[in-house]
């Protein structure tokens, strides 16, 4: 071999070594600074050899985001997010204040690594050069300020609670999106705090809740209000120390114009206050301080505050878009609004489920009505109800105009309940199906407004008139009983055969369980708000009244669960 063939041969692996190292460098980027090298380098060991079982943990805070993580960093190659050569960027600082804004929407930014964060952020910035061995800190800080933006975003966009955990009757459908190229978008803009605003509800409703929530936490900050001692009740004409202390708790909650704060007699002024005051929390309007009225008075401030707070949270768990044009029941209210873009053009009082039968809160399609339907009672309600009424009474079932088949299907006979040996039934042995006919009497009344759900729920007319006028309406077995059905049939069925009130009345006349498709489906939403602000921005209230706000405030007080992947 020649000397230059000998020579060419030498250089060949030292070529290949600087094309491989130059071909990396290349692919890689520009040199790192060798403390950027270093976090990187801390990072990728620390995804790469977590344990899942063992979760991971940054600064001694758990991450919550341990499927997202690991993609986010992978796909960016390990890069730090947050951290720009030892120092946190422009970026850092906005998702810090978007955590501490967290508070503004009822969560506790304390959930979202706050005092670690900080705790860090002091730390690195006590050094006027960072050193080589901060690595470390910097990467549990890019981690923590990466969980807290996966996390909040999480939350922001569906809630803190998954509501079937606290709530199994809320069934509302959740909103879905993926958290990695939302916070890769939100950093390559530099729009973080924006990104995050963009996901919680975007209805002025919601908006109006939160301004709701500052003005209560101010009252609750500069000690609430005093509380009205126990005794008669108050009245247009009384006077004394307890009248006094109405006036001054009615003037904080702006119920009473704060210029008329002083006195002791219970005038017109005062009057129209408790009127107004009674309005906002679903009570009777009857001007009087009663047991009822006093007890919603002398709830603490602080109590409404978690009040708003609480319902904040259950507007997360709602769809961001409720329909253009849409059917909202209120169950915790006892009302039913149909809206069109922003404006109410038809509301009315209804009726829920009992305490024992609580009606489920869920999104459905409200597409066809039923004109004097058939009444095809739930073998349970059949059993629980009728059937200890049947054997006190046997002509009870023809004096509610009920007939007896066995089976289920079509051609299924009718039987004579007469005989049927009734003492001998109950709840396990009841191989009967029960069916009240259309007429005056029928528990649906004469229309049926139909949206196929799994909870076989849904609206109808009512022959129980006078339940409309209580205060507190929780008397049907989960279904809701409008007051004004022919008023909410002829908007419905617009555009129809049916169109207008007289050929609505005219299909009555002869119809038996007629099916009536709508000529647009419409979305309804049975929700359960016990705090408010209407479109003119007063603030309600309402009795919980299946109980579901204590549970949904000790499990937003408790540590956040993992988001769900």
């Amino acid at each position: 071999m020649t000397t230059l063939a000998k020579t060419i041969c030498k250089l060949i692996p030292v070529f290949f070594l600087f094309f491989s190292t130059t071909s990396s460098i290349l692919a890689a980027g520009p040199l790192e600074p060798p403390l950027n090298q270093a976090v990187r380098e801390s990072l990728r060991v620390r995804l790469e050899t977590s344990v899942p079982t063992q979760g991971l943990s940054a600064a001694g805070d758990s991450l919550l985001a341990t499927a997202a993580l690991p993609e986010f960093y992978q796909q960016r190659l390990f890069h730090p997010a947050w951290i720009h050569d030892g120092r946190p960027g422009e970026a850092a600082a906005e998702i810090l204040e978007a955590i501490r804004q967290a508070d503004l929407e009822g969560l506790v930014p304390e959930h979202y690594h706050l005092e670690a964060i900080e705790k860090l952020l002091a730390r690195i910035s006590a050094d006027i050069a960072v050193p080589l061995n901060m690595s470390g800190a910097l990467a549990d800080l890019d981690l923590l300020l990466t969980d807290a933006f996966l996390v909040l975003s999480s939350h922001y966009l569906n809630g803190r609670i998954n509501p079937a955990t606290v709530d199994p009757e809320w069934h509302a459908r959740r909103n879905q999106t993926d958290p990695v190229p939302l916070l890769q978008s939100a950093l390559e803009t530099g729009r973080i705090r924006e990104t995050l605003q963009g996901l919680l509800p975007g209805q002025a409703e919601y908006a109006g809740l939160r301004q709701a929530l500052e003005h209560y936490r101010k009252i609750a900050a500069a000690g609430g209000w005093p509380r009205i001692a126990e005794g008669v009740k108050l009245q247009k004409g009384d006077r004394g120390p307890r009248v006094a202390a109405l006036r001054e708790r009615l003037a904080i909650t702006a119920d009473l114009d704060a210029e008329l704060v002083h006195g002791d007699i219970f005038d017109s002024a005062l009057n129209e206050a408790v009127l107004r005051f009674q309005r906002r929390h679903g009570l009777t309007d009857d001007g009087v301080v009663g047991k009822g009225t006093l007890a919603a008075l002398n709830l603490p401030a602080e109590d409404r505050v978690r009040q708003i707070e609480v319902n904040l949270e259950r507007w997360r768990w709602l769809p961001r878009d409720l329909g253009e044009r849409h059917i909202l029941v209120n169950i915790a209210d006892f009302h039913l609004w149909v809206r069109e873009k922003s404006d109410v053009v038809l509301e009315m009082r209804v009726v829920v489920g009992k305490p024992y039968r609580r009606t489920p809160v869920f999104s459905g399609r409200m597409t066809y009505l039923v004109l004097n339907p058939y009444w095809q009672v739930p073998h349970k309600l059949a059993v629980e109800d009728i059937l200890p009424m049947v054997k006190k009474d046997p002509n009870h079932l023809e004096k509610i105009n009920m007939k007896v088949f066995q089976g289920w299907g079509a051609d299924a006979k009718a039987i004579d309940p007469a005989t049927i040996n009734w003492r001998e039934l109950h709840r396990k042995r009841f191989p009967y199906r029960l069916r009240q006919d259309p007429g005056p009497i029928n528990a649906l009344g004469r229309i049926k407004f139909m949206l196929p759900n799994q909870y076989d729920i849904y609206l109808h007319d009512t022959p129980a008139k006078e339940l409309f006028r209580k205060d507190t309406r929780t008397f049907s077995s989960g279904c809701i009983r409008l007051e004004k059905p022919l008023e909410l049939a002829e908007y419905l069925l617009r555009g129809s055969r049916l169109e207008g009130r007289q050929a609505i009345s005219d299909a009555l006349q002869g119809a038996v369980d007629r099916i009536q498709p709508l000529p647009q489906p419409i979305p309804v939403h049975l929700l359960y708000w016990t705090s408010w602000v209407e479109q003119d921005g007063t603030v309600q209230f309402r009795q919980d009244i299946y109980e579901r706000d204590q549970v949904l405030d000790a499990a937003l007080s408790a540590t956040p669960p993992a988001p769900e992947a």
